[in-house]
């Protein structure tokens, strides 16, 4: 695993760093950004973020996508917004999942892109300039 938040070097796309904020207002925790490029060809980065209940998992969710729509960025795709456990929100260059605490756990996602910098943030994290 490589933590990029330690190495100071890692610059995060404007609307990354947005629904990172967005995932943040609504209280999330764990919010973690992995980089795959060069890693995958499907998406640059995942932001993962969890929620402690169904209902904060759809709260953070449609934050970031009602947010995000008023700034001008339209999600290619949805998933899970109805069972509200793992919502996943596809942008091209970025996925947002949303979690149920359980879930994340279970699917570990982490583990699965352990090869990606990560970088780990917190309430009151500096997202630093795109």
């Amino acid at each position: 695993m490589v933590d990029a938040a330690s190495s100071g070097d890692f610059r995060l796309p404007s609307a990354v760093r947005r629904a990172a904020q967005l995932t943040l207002e609504r209280k999330a925790s764990d919010v973690v950004v992995l980089d795959l490029r060069g890693i995958s060809s499907a998406t640059d980065y995942f932001l993962l973020a969890t929620g402690t209940s169904d209902t904060q998992v759809r709260s953070i969710s449609d934050h970031v996508t009602k947010e995000l729509r008023n700034e001008g960025t339209r999600p290619a795709h949805t998933e899970g917004g109805r069972e509200a456990r793992w919502v996943l929100i596809d942008y091209i260059d970025f996925v947002v999942h949303v979690f149920h605490p359980e879930v994340r756990s279970f699917y570990q996602l982490e583990a699965l892109w352990g090869d990606a910098p990560r970088h780990e943030l917190a309430a009151d994290a500096e997202l630093g300039p795109p």
